[in-house]
């Protein structure tokens, strides 16, 4: 593949730059693996994108160089891209708005690829086809270990997590976070979802003080799980099903069984790159959100 190309991507013409541009120095991933990879998993991608608007992370000089978070949709765009242009909530005045991309097509993700928004990160919440914002469909506890803890430690929490879910009625189902902890992830009950997974947390921690907290404080953290509940706050994001993952490799935020949950008891059980999760996907489908 030349480093530039003009591609059909369904019924839109994209022209892609820099395809041998390497983002990932350690494992020589290039851009146009990048773009391969973000077509070939679009199938199980794409639903869990469908109506959130999406913040972008972009590594233009790979995963070494600087990088940004982006919300507002690129100047330069197709005129095809779509857009919703939705109130800030983090904005003081209440007034501040921000034009994002929806990704709602192929087209849109393959686009992104070639701009280097290696991570799509989206919020738990949908829009409507004319901008309202609709209430929360998905509850999120985000498992970050603090050092010496790992995902393993995360596990252990999620397993917790779960049992509590459960008493509650509530199935749940997790991945990986791509990076050193976890997430699970549950379809959204009829309360506010950000006082739910914080008492949930809470509840957690005063139970198993040695192995959970609930708080940001970092000194309380080391060698525990803090089950960051805040991620239900209509402001933040998480990182979307799927997604890449700006670390030395091409990792990625992969949805796993109960079972990989159960059974892990080494970092490595629950580290998938890029070509492993494809092959995950074509054994099994997608494992996330049943």
């Amino acid at each position: 593949m030349s480093s530039d190309a003009a591609v059909r991507v369904e019924d839109r013409v994209l022209k892609l730059t820099n395809l041998d541009k390497v983002l990932y120095p350690e494992f020589g991933f290039t851009k146009s693996e990048v773009i391969d990879y973000y077509t070939r998993i679009a199938p199980v991608l794409l639903p869990h994108l469908k109506d959130r608007p999406v913040t972008l992370k972009r590594y233009p000089n790979g995963v070494d160089g600087k990088w940004f978070f982006e919300k507002n949709a690129a100047e330069h765009r197709p005129d095809w891209v779509r857009t919703m242009r939705l109130e800030s909530p983090g904005s003081s005045k209440g007034n501040e708005t921000v034009n994002y991309v929806m990704v709602d097509e192929l087209a849109t993700l393959v686009w992104l690829a070639n701009l280097a928004a290696l991570e799509l990160h989206v919020p738990q919440w949908t829009v409507g086809p004319r901008g309202g914002k609709r209430d929360p469909d998905l509850l999120v506890f985000d498992l970050d270990p603090g050092a010496p803890a790992t995902v393993v430690e995360c596990c252990r929490v999620a397993e917790l997590v779960r049992t509590v879910l459960d008493d509650d009625g509530v199935d749940a189902w997790a991945k990986t976070s791509g990076n050193k902890g976890m997430q699970v992830y549950a379809s959204a009950p009829a309360k506010d979802t950000s006082e739910y997974a914080k008492a949930i947390a809470q509840r957690l921690a005063k139970e198993q003080p040695k192995l959970v907290v609930s708080t940001m404080a970092k000194a309380q953290r080391p060698g525990k799980v803090f089950i960051d509940w805040s991620q239900n706050n209509p402001a933040k994001t998480t990182v979307a099903p799927y997604s890449l993952r700006a670390r030395e490799r091409p990792t990625v935020s992969t949805p796993i069984t109960w079972d990989e949950v159960e059974e892990c008891q080494v970092v490595e059980d629950l580290v998938f790159t890029a070509d492993e999760v494809l092959a995950r996907v074509e054994a099994a489908g997608d494992l996330f959100g049943g």
